[in-house]
């Protein structure tokens, strides 16, 4: 099942033929095979060309799949957690759904809680004074 986002001409920074548009929705179409894509829209030449020529709109579109897929991600998560029994592949599920959902900036958050009680002011230490000592002498009486 794929989704077919909405790809606008207006929001991106130019024009698109509409041969780049029908790429676009092909792409999505064919989950990301580039040749497929560039056939069906019908590009005669090696698809790579098209795929530079459209690097900014393809990376645009794949954020836009993401975060289509992103609430799915989310639910399988909560599904894992809840089911009474052993859930198939539950470590793969697992972490390719947090993979996605960092990737669409749903991630845990990081937090450092930093205080300062200051209370009421600094303290200062006097200045260390010397410490003479008096030294007396004392005679070793060796014996034999």
């Amino acid at each position: 099942m794929a989704i077919l986002p909405s790809i606008d001409n207006a929001q991106t920074k130019r024009e698109l033929t509409e041969k780049q548009q029908m790429f676009l929705e092909q792409l999505v179409e064919c989950q990301g095979d580039a040749k497929k894509a560039a056939e069906l829209a019908g590009y005669k030449s090696h698809y790579h060309h098209v795929v530079k020529g459209l690097k900014s709109e393809i990376l645009e579109l794949t954020q836009e799949v993401l975060a289509n897929a992103a609430p799915k991600a989310a639910f399988k998560l909560v599904e894992i957690m809840e089911s009474k029994r052993p859930v198939v592949q539950a470590n793969n599920k697992l972490a390719a759904a947090t993979t996605l959902l960092d990737r669409v900036g749903v991630s845990k958050v990081d937090r450092v809680d930093v205080n300062h009680n200051v209370g009421g002011g600094i303290f200062l230490m006097p200045d260390k004074a010397p410490i003479e000592i008096k030294q007396e002498h004392y005679t070793v009486i060796e014996e034999e």
